[in-house]
């Protein structure tokens, strides 16, 4: 049954071409927006992309039911808007913290924490909305928010593996989509549609609000959105966590044309926050840091009566980002220590060709070019930090797969950049000691040409089990922080200093994974090992520095570290499982459980900096007749296997339990056709959490004991 989804939209796609007919229209209506995100969704419009499109076959998953991705070669992680809207994260990593495999960096919880990926983060993960960069600087600092709040998305994706070799070698790690409708790919049903998402917390007294509206009719279809969330310090067990307040609004308009082969549109976003950095010095001069982003984003597809291609889609944006880090002086003045720019644009074509039916299968594939720059600008502190930069890249990415009858699928991908990053170097000396003479700076680019290539089998298997088996090659080249940072960091207390001789990154990934999307027993399992050749990583020399070099090993201010290269491994398995057990009313009870780690250690046998710990999970829910409830508590292991200098950190516990109520309501009489009204607890034991993939995790605690009442109406 699973399957059939795949195999059914290429063989309909092949028949309708190979025999001369029609493809189905574009402009079609659904009933929800939850059906609307499945048949035009931005990612895989109406008829399913080929393999490496990034799959969400789980958008009208039921509440709680756990969304399994069956159809496609990598792993994936989806977060539905049902669980958005009852959880309402203010922060991408905050969303997916406790999905297996998933952690995040946790500098300042509900204001900036960025994901990781089985312990890769940072240049690693690509962040993207509706198909196009972020055009951030979050992952040149941990302090730095991702400029999106959950609470404007349809739905998250996480996908590892086979897939991000459509977005670059940036993406090695995975990529984090968050997905809406700010470019409408449909017309509602009644001509408009839309929800409002409202919610508040204990922990922190904070307010999260969100409205969206889509509406059209006649080929034009118009979409507003808009959100708004803010909070105090939060509690912990140990007291208020100082500095850590955060307020975060925005919102988009867009607009397109949708027509019978397909549609074109355009949007504008805005985004704008305020918080404060916890911990050590940054509390104590209560640094704040402001981001701002306008951003322009276009996309569009076109589905020709005949020829060579199937679908031709396009995706093009570009984003304006500013924001400036400040704090009290000794004068008890506020003053801006650093401003970090960032002007990037970025666009991708993409051509899907016709199914071609082999006799012994069915073959589908794409053909792809993709093409970004960046300019980065810092000044200030952050001056020091980093000199302005200019990086470019240019791709040509393929994928090809080949499904036969018997229930198996092949796929091959490859991709080729051409990437150049522009700074300024310096040569430090080898100890990363001050000696008689300053460093030397001076202009440099570099050049890399990254190769990779990939290679997938999925098997059905019985009782609707699918396997499958993955092998990727994946080069990265060194971003413009590794290459040509070179000063202190205020926000995250480090001194950083980059190499611009670094190499090419390398990793090999051997992946296996079962899963089942139907039926009482629903599993998604994977196992991997990825082997890395000149891994790049912030190693930390013992060394303690101030604000400039010469301070070095004279000050202690600030932690100084290296961007080092060393040869590591790591490995891991992440599951998830639910099983309904007893019929209730239209629904069940049942139970859930998870398990997750990743070991993570240089050939010198050491290990990897700030990896998230062993985490393992259980409990059980009630959905039914409109009613969910759940109670679920998620131990993480003491984290011992530590890099050197780097502090163990103790395990904790987290229990959670939620209850929501979902009533069809008459729109004529309510103006409403859905409300969901629901409670939902969180680290219910009011444990002492420290998170530790984070930077901060000796200086900060994670949220203590939290309520959310949460409301959505939807018309």
């Amino acid at each position: 049954m699973r399957t059939e989804q795949g195999l059914l939209a290429a063989g309909m796609l092949a028949g309708t071409i190979l025999s001369g007919g029609t493809v189905p229209v574009f402009a079609q209506q659904a009933t929800t927006l939850e059906e609307l995100s499945v048949t035009a969704s931005p990612v895989q419009p109406a008829l399913k992309p080929v393999a490496g499109a990034l799959p969400t076959s789980s958008a009208r998953t039921p509440t709680g039911v756990l969304p399994v991705v069956t159809d496609s070669f990598s792993s994936v992680t989806v977060l539905t808007r049902s669980e958005i809207e009852r959880s309402q994260p203010t922060q991408l990593g905050d969303a997916l913290f406790d999905k297996p495999g998933l952690s995040a960096s946790s500098f300042a919880p509900g204001a900036a924490s960025r994901p990781i990926i089985r312990g890769l983060d940072n240049t690693r993960v690509r962040i993207q909305e509706n198909g196009v960069g972020v055009g951030d600087v979050s992952e040149l600092s941990e302090d730095h928010a991702v400029p999106i709040n959950p609470i404007a998305a349809d739905r998250i994706e996480v996908v590892r593996g086979p897939a991000a070799l459509r977005y670059g070698s940036q993406a090695i790690g995975g990529v984090v989509a968050a997905e809406n409708n700010r470019v409408p790919t449909f017309i509602p049903v009644g001509g408009i549609a839309g929800r409002v998402t409202t919610g508040y917390s204990s922990v922190d007294n904070g307010y999260n609000t969100a409205a969206s509206v889509d509406a059209g009719g006649g080929g034009v279809a118009v979409h507003a959105d808009g959100f708004r969330s803010q909070g105090d310090s939060y509690n912990t067990p140990a007291g208020i966590q100082a500095n850590s307040q955060y307020v975060s609004q925005g919102g988009s308009v867009g607009i397109s044309a949708i027509g019978d082969r397909g549609f074109v549109g355009i949007s504008y976003s805005h985004y704008d926050a305020l918080y404060g950095i916890p911990g050590g010095g940054s509390a104590e001069r209560r640094v704040l840091i402001d981001p701002v982003q306008d951003r322009l984003l276009a996309r569009g597809e076109y589905r020709p009566l005949e020829g060579p291609f199937a679908v031709i889609r396009f995706w093009a944006g570009g984003s304006v980002y500013k924001h400036n880090e400040s704090g009290l002086e000794e004068d008890g003045f506020r003053a801006i220590g650093s401003t970090f720019k960032s002007r990037e644009v970025e666009g991708r074509v993409e051509a899907q060709h016709v199914p071609v039916d082999l006799g012994f299968g069915v073959l589908t594939g794409a053909l792809g070019v993709q093409s970004d720059r960046r300019v980065l600008g810092t000044s200030g502190e952050a001056g020091g930090l980093l000199a302005p930069t200019d990086a470019r890249a240019n791709a040509l990415y393929v994928f090809e797969e080949l499904a036969l009858p018997s229930g198996t699928r092949f796929q091959a991908a490859g991709r080729i950049e051409g990437t150049r990053a522009t700074g300024t170097a310096t040569n430090f000396p080898g100890d990363y000691l001050p000696g008689p003479v300053d460093p030397l700076e001076y202009d440099r680019r570099r050049r890399f040409a990254p190769k990779s290539a990939s290679f997938g089998v999925l098997q059905d298997l019985p009782g609707d089990f699918v396997a499958s088996l993955t092998g990727s090659y994946v080069e990265r080249a060194p971003s413009v922080l590794e290459l040509y940072s070179r000063g202190p960091h205020e926000a995250t207390e480090t001194f950083e200093i980059g190499n611009p001789n670094l190499k090419l990154e390398r990793a090999r990934t051997l992946e296996l994974g079962i899963r089942r999307a139907v039926g009482p027993l629903r599993l998604d399992a994977t196992g991997y090992v990825t082997r890395y050749t000149g891994f790049i990583y912030k190693r930390e020399t013992g060394t303690f520095c101030g604000d400039e070099f010469s301070t070095c090993g004279a000050e202690d201010e600030l932690r100084q570290i290296v961007y080092t290269q060393a040869n590591a491994q790591f490995y891991g398995a992440e599951i998830g499982a639910q099983l309904d057990l007893i019929p209730v009313g239209n629904g069940f009870i049942g139970l859930d459980a998870q398990y997750d780690f990743v070991r993570a250690q240089f050939d010198n046998g050491s290990y990897v900096p700030r990896i998230p710990p062993h985490r393992v999970g259980g409990g059980a829910y009630l959905r039914a007749d409109g009613w969910y409830a759940r109670v679920f508590l998620l131990h993480a292991f003491a984290h011992t296997e530590t890099a050197p200098i780097e502090t163990p950190t103790p395990g904790w516990d987290d229990l959670r339990a939620e209850i929501s109520y979902t009533k069809p309501l008459d729109p004529a009489v309510y103006g409403a056709s859905e409300i969901t009204l629901g409670l939902q607890g969180r680290n219910l034991l009011d444990d002492r959490i420290r998170n530790s993939a984070s930077f901060k995790k000796d200086e900060i605690l994670l949220p203590g004991r939290n309520l959310r009442l949460f409301l959505t109406a939807r018309f």
